[in-house]
């Protein structure tokens, strides 16, 4: 059931893009590729899905991305500072219309003084640069899958916001 509702949401994401003739890349780390796998699963997805990067070391981010040092040094890698940076990176590296990053803590360890389950999602867009904080609970499999599923509903709200002249 939980695979069939993140194809849906995928599905819905990609459709809200291509309606608007917009596009995205993703950025992720503790989410390793499964948000890219998502978006890769829809029949279609080519139009709208440009690529991505799975940045999981903090070294990654910082040269693939461009996650400035004064962010890692200040913030840490598991911040809304570090989710932006992200976002920010691949959206500017791949040409997309918006870049969706993914960062935190899934376990079984903390992590810079961060609990499991410490969560960020950042959105760069057009004149946009959001982040979307969590303190999600479970497993690895069950906090990653949880990102992948919030990311995927962060974007298409924003996308159904500009749509409905709000944005």
């Amino acid at each position: 059931m939980r695979a069939r509702a993140g194809r849906d949401q995928a599905s819905t994401l990609h459709r809200l893009l291509r309606d608007a003739g917009l596009t995205v890349s993703t950025a992720e780390s503790l989410t390793g590729g499964r948000l890219a796998a998502r978006l890769t699963e829809t029949p279609g997805a080519s139009a709208t899905y440009r690529g991505g990067v799975v940045a999981y070391a903090t070294e990654l981010k910082q040269t693939l991305l461009g996650v400035p040092d004064e962010v890692v040094e200040r913030y840490g890698v598991v911040s809304a500072e570090c989710a932006r940076a992200m976002a920010a990176g691949v959206r500017e590296r791949t040409g997309a219309s918006y870049g969706l990053a993914t960062t935190g803590v899934a376990g079984p360890d903390e992590q810079e003084s961060r609990p499991v389950g410490t969560v960020f999602i950042g959105v760069a867009g057009p004149g946009l640069l959001e982040t979307v904080a969590l303190e999600l609970s479970g497993d690895r499999a069950s906090i990653t899958d949880r990102t992948c599923d919030e990311a995927l509903s962060a974007l298409a709200g924003i996308l159904r916001r500009e749509e409905a002249g709000l944005g």
